[in-house]
């Protein structure tokens, strides 16, 4: 009998305080829509790791051979890149290649962030903990993994929080650095069309000018841009709609579910996880901030002025920040449709995010 009540005699307030959080994610994800495919199974392995002398985790638990399985070793990140390349249509970047530069310039809150963080962490847990800001979780885990961060658990949870965030965190900061005049920017979009032999050959150049530029980044911008290519080369079609629906969402389950083994309450509930979710909140918005700012600077040597609101969708949280800036700016205008442009400057931001994952790791690893 003593036997059957033992969990509750192990129960404290970290398990509620983390049953809590777990039951905030999923009210997100049902109720709210919020990337419920990422929301939903780090809510609920939230309450499955915080349940007194679980079996879920351990040394046999089912998520830990999981985590070991699929996270460990980079491979659930590196797979769900095949099949976010196969989402990803660069055809509105090709059409206008100066939005690269915006993509670029969204990742100014890694290397900031990455300078606050070296004063609290070693050098290695600092730049593991910058790359949050880039709001793309597979490069956080595997640039985590890579430099031996002992944050890794903490870096994730971040890194997919914020990325599933993205459509609460971005408005408010978009609207502080813009005025009403600049949000109702209209932009056209030049529905030029881009030639299938372009298409193809734009992964195949990424991969080897930016696999000689930063070597450590040719897993990721590899998988990526190996998605992407089996998305453009018209002779896989079948594979491209797998790799996109199937094969994303599966891996995203079990990455999310996964993730969720690393947030047990006595990992999860301490200061310094907690400077590091503040840190990657900080690297977040500064990022947002960087790319809203540049576009502001260009604007005042150009005489065809840009929504200062694209520069938002540089980070790397695609599609979803790309349809943030495009629904904000038919909020302004119903009139004004910005998503062929915030899009094009979405996807930049996935291959910027990924080339300054492979810098860090090129500086640190």
């Amino acid at each position: 009998m003593e036997a059957l009540y033992e969990n509750i005699f192990l129960l404290d307030w970290r398990y509620i305080v983390m049953w809590i959080i777990g039951g905030v994610l999923i009210f997100l994800a049902i109720k709210k829509d919020m990337e419920p495919t990422l929301l939903l199974p780090i809510g609920f392995g939230t309450l499955l790791v915080n349940i007194p002398l679980s079996s879920a985790i351990g040394e046999d638990g089912a998520l830990t051979t999981l985590f070991n399985a699929g996270i460990a070793n980079e491979l659930f990140p590196l797979i769900l890149f095949i099949g976010i390349g196969a989402m990803i249509d660069f055809e509105p970047l090709l059409v206008n290649p100066k939005l690269m530069i915006f993509g670029a310039a969204a990742q100014f809150g890694i290397f900031f962030t990455l300078c606050t963080a070296s004063m609290f962490f070693d050098i290695n847990d600092a730049a593991s903990i910058a790359i949050i800001g880039a709001a793309d979780g597979p490069t956080s885990i595997v640039v985590a993994q890579q430099l031996g961060s002992k944050y890794l658990g903490a870096i994730m949870v971040a890194a997919y929080s914020y990325m599933a965030l993205v459509p609460i965190i971005q408005p408010p900061i978009i609207k502080l650095m813009t005025t009403k005049k600049e949000r109702l920017i209209r932009m056209e979009y030049k529905g030029k069309k881009v030639p299938k032999i372009v298409k193809i050959l734009f992964p195949i150049v990424i991969t080897m000018v930016t696999g000689i530029v930063a070597p450590s980044s040719v897993s990721l911008v590899g998988f990526l841009m190996f998605g992407n290519l089996i998305r453009e080369c018209g002779v896989l079609n079948s594979l491209s709609e797998t790799a996109q629906k199937v094969l994303a969402n599966l891996v995203t389950i079990f990455l999310g579910i996964t993730i969720a083994s690393q947030m047990t309450a006595e990992s999860f509930l301490r200061w310094d996880t907690l400077l590091i979710l503040a840190l990657g909140m900080f690297a977040f918005i500064f990022d947002t901030v960087g790319g809203v700012l540049f576009a502001k600077i260009l604007n005042l040597f150009l005489k065809k002025k840009i929504n200062p609101m694209i520069g938002a969708a540089g980070i790397s949280a695609f599609p979803m920040s790309g349809r943030v800036v495009h629904k904000m700016g038919l909020k302004e205008d119903p009139q004004n449709f910005l998503l062929m442009s915030s899009i094009g400057v979405n996807v930049s931001g996935q291959i910027a995010s990924v080339i300054a994952g492979g810098l860090i790791l090129n500086f640190f690893g």
